[in-house]
C-alpha cells in the first residue's frame, strides 16, 4: 500500500497509520536525504524478526537506530558531554554515530547484546522526524539497494510503485512525498565507543571536527 504525502506537511492520519502498523509488528518504508529505509519497531519482536527476514541476513547484523531527539538516542545510548557537544554540531544530518548500547535496547537487538554497540542516526528530512515523533519511539532501519530490487541499470531511479510491485507482499505501508532529490548513497559513519571519535566511513555528511 502507498500512501502519498507532502514532504514538508505530511498527512498526520498517514503518519497514525504507520505508527499503528509498527506498533503492530509491521514495516514501513519511505526515503530519507540519502535513500529509501525500510524500518521497524524494535521493541516488538515480530517486527525485527520481518526485518531480519526481509533483508535475509541473521540476526547479528546491526539495523540503525532512527531517532528525533538527543533524549531518545539516550534511551539506548551512552552519550558523554563531549560527544554530546560534536553532536549539537552535526545534526540532524547525514551521519550514523556508533555509540555503546543500554539495556533499553541489547534486549531487544541481538548484535547490539552481543558486541554493546549501537548505531543512531538524527536524519534531516522532515517526513521522518515527523513519523518518529508521531510514534513516540525510535526505529530500526535498514536501507534498501538496487542489487535487492534486482535493479542493473543505474539509471534507473527508485521509486515508490516498483518498491510495491518488487516487495508489496513484505512491505505493510509505503510513504511517498513525491519529488524529492537524495544526496548520496551513504551516510558518514563516526565510531565513539572507544572515547574519541573515529571516521569509519565517509559519505553525505560533512567531517566537522
Amino acid at each position: 500500500m502507498i500512501e502519498y504525502v507532502v514532504e514538508h506537511n505530511p498527512d498526520d492520519r498517514t503518519l497514525k497509520k504507520a505508527s499503528q502498523i509498527l506498533r503492530n509488528g509491521g514495516l514501513i518504508c519511505f526515503p530519507t536525504e540519502t535513500n529509501w529505509v525500510v524500518v521497524a519497531d524494535p521493541f516488538n519482536k515480530e517486527g525485527v524478526e520481518k526485518l531480519y527476514r526481509f533483508r535475509h541476513v541473521e540476526n547479528t547484523k546491526h539495523f540503525t537506530i532512527l531517532c528525533d531527539s538527543f533524549q531518545k538516542a539516550q534511551e539506548v545510548s551512552f552519550i558523554d558531554d563531549s560527544s554530546f557537544r560534536l553532536l549539537k554540531k552535526m545534526i540532524p544530518g547525514s551521519y550514523t554515530f556508533i555509540f555503546e548500547a543500554k539495556k533499553q535496547i541489547t534486549k531487544y537487538l541481538k548484535a547490539s547484546k552481543t558486541d554493546k554497540e549501537v548505531g543512531i542516526r538524527f536524519p534531516p528530512k522532515i517526513l521522518c522526524l515527523k513519523l518518529l515523533e508521531v510514534h513516540g519511539e525510535v526505529v530500526i532501519s535498514t536501507h534498501l539497494t538496487r542489487e535487492m530490487l534486482e535493479l542493473e541499470d543505474d539509471g534507473i531511479p527508485l521509486y515508490s510503485a516498483l518498491i510495491e510491485d518488487h516487495f508489496g507482499n513484505q512491505i505493510d505501508l509505503i510513504i511517498d512525498p513525491g519529488e524529492y532529490d537524495f544526496i548520496g548513497n551513504h551516510t558518514t559513519i563516526i565510531d565513539f565507543t572507544s572515547g574519541a571519535p573515529e571516521i569509519i566511513r565517509e559519505g553525505a555528511g560533512k567531517i566537522v571536527f
